[in-house]
Parts: structure tokens; sequence; C-alpha cells
């Protein structure tokens, strides 16, 4: 077997073509856009390069077949608030061999450890959190867009290498049709909705900037108190939308504000994996056409919640259930829209856990973020529990 380096359009077209040869014949994968994938490698499009590097390999096997493909990259702007300076492994893909695998996995650990790393944590995105991040180890249906589907036995290959579970990420689903959700749900969410002090709007083009400011003033404000907080960057809200905007509904972006200070966001999009599922990864000419007829035809009937935050202050005030009573109106009049995931809850953060089973969604996906430690004697340490004097263990 050999590693080789992703660096020129030959070895680029060797890495998207590994995944189309693990998923030959599951219906369940939706192949990402090719075009996505090389913009999170590409410096000019990607804000992470602004203090990050990376890099990719494809394997190939002694008779020159594919066998799999890996990526590893560093934030140094988050690589440092570890105990143990971390970079990151993503993209992986690989036959069902262990072999393989390690080969894999050292090509990452070196190249990490050659600059400063002591673990590495995968699979993972080089970016933000919300697309491509985590190892699905229950729930093999149908991903939402941006959540990995991966083969069972990716599980064992993380496992056998040493990688151990960081922290758990659920998902939970909610089906909109349903003509009546917790009523007591409901009632407090009236109840705050109609508030004076409070105001809540949806997303609209014509003020971008302005939504951009509020979000990064929400995030900041809401998760400041994490031991790892990085300060959110402008320009990658900015790529997002930009990006997005192809499917973005308005009306499934919300902010929460009081007396006219932002305190609250929440993020959703309509399941793009719908129809990539159709596309192959592909979007030339053909593939353009394709994408706008089947979104006319409303081949997109389930969205993807990203992101809920809240300002601690206002964390048990009801805004979250507020928020879900506005946008409640705008499921049933785009009543095509029949299910909702709520996706994302990591299990060191129990409020988000209990606001999405409080809404009435089911927990039917997890996904595991994985850590390998490059020192084996040092003790492993799971994900810090957000308030974790006030959480029970959740299994």
């Amino acid at each position: 077997m050999q590693l080789q380096i992703v660096d020129n359009a030959a070895s680029r077209k060797l890495f998207h073509k590994v995944p189309h040869l693990i998923y030959k014949g599951d219906k369940n994968w939706a192949p990402p856009l090719e075009g996505m994938i090389e913009d999170t490698f590409t410096p000019s499009k990607n804000p992470s390069f602004k203090n990050g590097e990376a890099i990719r390999w494809v394997l190939i096997g002694d008779r020159g077949e594919l066998l799999g493909r890996i990526a590893a990259f560093i934030n140094y702007d988050k690589a440092n608030t570890f105990e143990q300076p971390t970079g990151s492994c993503g993209f992986f893909e690989c036959v069902d061999e262990q072999q393989a695998a390690n080969m894999l996995f050292d090509a990452a650990r070196e190249w990490l450890k050659e600059r400063g790393m002591e673990a590495m944590d995968g699979p993972v995105n080089f970016g933000e959190n919300y697309v491509n991040w985590g190892l699905l180890v229950d729930g093999f249906m149908p991903q939402g867009f941006g959540m990995p589907y991966n083969p069972k036995y990716y599980q064992k290959l993380f496992e056998t290498y040493g990688f151990q579970m960081y922290f758990k990420q659920f998902s939970y689903h909610l089906d909109t049709t349903l003509p009546e959700l917790p009523e007591r749900f409901w009632k407090v969410a009236e109840w705050v909705s109609k508030k004076p002090q409070f105001k809540f709007e949806h997303f609209s083009w014509d003020k971008a900037e302005k939504y951009i400011d509020d979000f990064v003033q929400v995030y900041d404000n809401a998760w400041r108190f994490h031991e790892h907080y990085k300060p959110l960057d402008k320009d990658d809200l900015r790529d997002f939308l930009k990006s997005a905007k192809p499917i973005l509904e308005p009306e499934f972006i919300w902010f929460a504000y009081h007396e006219d200070e932002p305190i609250a966001l929440f993020v959703m999009l309509p399941d793009l994996n719908q129809i990539l599922i159709e596309m192959k990864g592909k979007l030339n000419f053909w593939g353009i056409l394709k994408f706008l007829w089947l979104k006319k035809r409303k081949k997109m009937t389930r969205t993807r919640s990203l992101i809920i935050g809240i300002v601690p202050k206002y964390q048990r005030s009801g805004v979250d259930a507020a928020i879900f009573w506005h946008l409640r109106p705008v499921m049933y009049r785009k009543n095509w829209y029949k299910e909702m995931e709520l996706s994302w809850a990591g299990d060191f953060n129990p409020k988000i856990v209990a606001l999405y089973e409080s809404v009435g969604g089911k927990h039917t996906k997890t996904h595991y973020t994985m850590r390998y430690l490059f020192d084996r004697s040092k003790p492993f340490q799971r994900a810090p529990i957000i308030n974790a004097e006030k959480v029970s263990d959740k299994k």
C-alpha cells in the first residue's frame, strides 16, 4: 500500500472517487458536492486557513486500487485551547481493513505531531462544526445536510487504532405534520412571545450585515463561558450565507431581542441531501438545471437545524420556546416540509438536549467526536459537561 499526497488535479479526482467506491449501492448516502469539499481545502475560500493549514492523502493498494483517503488539519486558534495541543483529521473513508485505516491515521498523526500537536480529533471538519463533524454510530438512515454518514465498521477502525469517544452528538426528529405538539411547551412559548420587552424577527437579505453582527454578538455571549471558546469569524458567516443562498429560507433563521439587544438565535436549513442524493456530487450545467427543477418540485421535505444559541442570562426566560412559537406558523404555511431534524445536541450541553426533547423531538441518531492522545500513557478525559453539577448521566 502507498500513500499519495493530494496536490494536483489527478490526485484530487482520486480523493473524490474514494467515497463512491465505499458507498456503492448504499441508498442512504448522499454524495456531497465536490466543489464544496474543494472549497474547504482552498485558502481563499476557507477562513480557517487564516491561522491554519491542511493536507490530504489517498491510499492506493498494491494492484493500483483505491483503498481510502484522509485529511489532517490544524486551526491554531483552537488547537491551543486544549490541555494537549489538538489537531484534527477528517474526510476519512476507508475499506474494511484495519491495516489500511492505520496507515491513514498514522499519516495524519505524524503530520500533526511534526507541527507540535499532542492529540488528534476526528472525524471532524476544517472549519465550523455544523457540517462534516462526527462519526455515525447509531441511526444508519439518510442524514440531514452536513451530518456525516459512514459505514458501521468505521467505529471499529477508529477504536481499534486507539481513538476514544470525546463527546456524543444527538439528533432529534420532529414530525411537523402532527396537529399538536406538547401543549405546556406552546403555552409558555405564546406567553413569552407576547411580552413587550421581547422582540422576534427572521433573517432578511436586505439586512444581512445587521444579522451577521447580531449572530456574532449572540454567539460570543452564549459560548464565551465554554472552556474551548473561540470568537466567531464574520467571514465564516458570510461564506455560509453565500454558499447556502440557493436553498436558504429566510423564515428559517430567527433572532430574539430584549430591549433591542440580540439575545438568542436559531438557524435551520432545508435538507439539501434530498437533492444531492440524485446529483452524484456534480454541479455542472446540467446539474444546476436538475437542482433547480428538483427544488421547484419541492423535493426537499425535511429541514435540519444547524444551531440554537441563547445568552446565559436569558436561558431560563423561555425565549427558546418563543422562537419555536414563531417558527410554527411558517412550517404550517410551508407544509411540504414534513420533518424537522434538530441536530448537533452535544451531550456536554444538557440544556439543548432538554430543549429538543421538550419540543417533542425523538432521539434517532448519535454521532461521536473521537480523540486520540499521542502519548498513550496520559489519562484520557472526556469533554467537560456544561453545568455538570445539575446534570445526571445521559446514556
